[in-house]
C-alpha cells in the first residue's frame, strides 16, 4: 500500500510541477499543445505505473527515489544538475515559444504526428524498463537487488538504451508542445548524456561483473552505428 500511495502523491506533484511550468511560460491555460502533452503523460504514467506495480515493483520502488542518493557518485549528481534544468527549462521555453512569443508556427497535424512519436518513445523506454529491472534513475550499483549486466533486448544494440529512447522523448515533447525551436534540446541533451554516459561506464566496469565484455561485445553507447 505504501508504493501505490507513493507512486499517487509522486504522480500528482510531478506532473501538477510540470504543469506549471507548462502553462506558467506559457501565459495562458488557452494552450491546446500543453493540455495535449499533459494529458497524456498522465494516463500513460498512471498506466505503465499500474503495469510495473505488478509486473515489478523492485524497479518501481528504484524509480520513485529521489535524484540524488547517498551511494551515488558525485560526478552523477552533479551532471544531473543541467540535465534537468535543460529538461524543465526547455519544457518552460517551449511552451513560451508556442504559446507565447508564437515564434513557431507548427501545424496541428505535426503536433498530432508528436503525439505519435511521443508514444514510441515512451513505450521503448518501457521495453527497456522490462528488459532491465536494474534501470535507476541514478548511477550506481545495486548491490542489494543481485544487480547483473543485461545484454538482451535493446541492450544488445546499444549499451544505454534509455538515454536513446529519451532524445526521441524530448523531440516528441517539443512537437506536441507544438515547438520547433525547441528541438535544439535534443542535441544539447545527447552531448549532456555523453558526459553521464561516461560516469556511469566508469562505474559498471569497476563495480560490475562482466560489464567490460558485454562492452566489448556491444560497440554503440547511445546512437547505432553513430556512438
Amino acid at each position: 500500500m505504501g508504493l501505490v500511495l507513493n507512486l499517487l502523491v509522486q504522480t500528482v506533484v510531478w506532473f501538477g510541477f510540470i504543469g506549471a511550468v507548462i502553462f506558467g511560460a506559457a501565459g495562458t491555460l488557452d494552450y491546446t499543445g500543453g493540455w495535449l502533452y499533459v494529458g497524456m503523460m498522465v494516463a500513460l504514467s498512471i498506466v505503465f505505473g499500474s503495469i510495473m506495480l505488478r509486473v515489478d515493483p523492485g524497479l518501481l520502488r528504484e524509480r520513485l527515489k529521489p535524484p540524488v542518493q547517498e551511494d551515488q557518485p558525485l560526478a552523477d549528481k552533479l551532471i544531473l544538475v543541467p540535465i534537468l534544468l535543460l529538461i524543465f527549462g526547455g519544457m518552460g521555453f517551449m511552451a513560451a515559444d508556442a504559446a507565447r512569443w508564437r515564434w513557431s508556427a507548427m501545424p496541428f497535424a505535426v503536433q498530432l504526428a508528436g503525439c505519435g512519436l511521443l508514444l514510441a518513445a515512451l513505450l521503448f523506454i518501457y521495453w527497456v524498463m522490462r528488459t532491465n529491472s536494474f534501470a535507476a534513475p541514478v548511477v550506481k550499483i545495486q548491490r542489494d537487488r543481485g544487480q547483473a549486466v543485461i545484454t538482451t533486448g535493446p541492450y544488445a544494440i546499444v549499451r544505454h538504451p534509455m538515454y536513446f529512447g529519451a532524445l526521441f522523448y524530448i523531440a516528441g515533447t517539443s512537437l506536441v508542445l507544438g515547438s520547433w525551436w525547441g528541438l535544439v534540446a535534443v542535441p544539447l541533451l545527447a552531448l549532456l548524456f555523453g558526459i553521464r554516459i561516461g560516469i556511469e561506464e566508469k562505474t559498471l566496469r569497476t563495480g560490475l561483473e562482466g560489464y567490460d565484455d558485454y562492452a566489448n561485445r556491444v560497440r554503440w553507447r547511445l546512437v547505432p552505428f553513430v556512438w
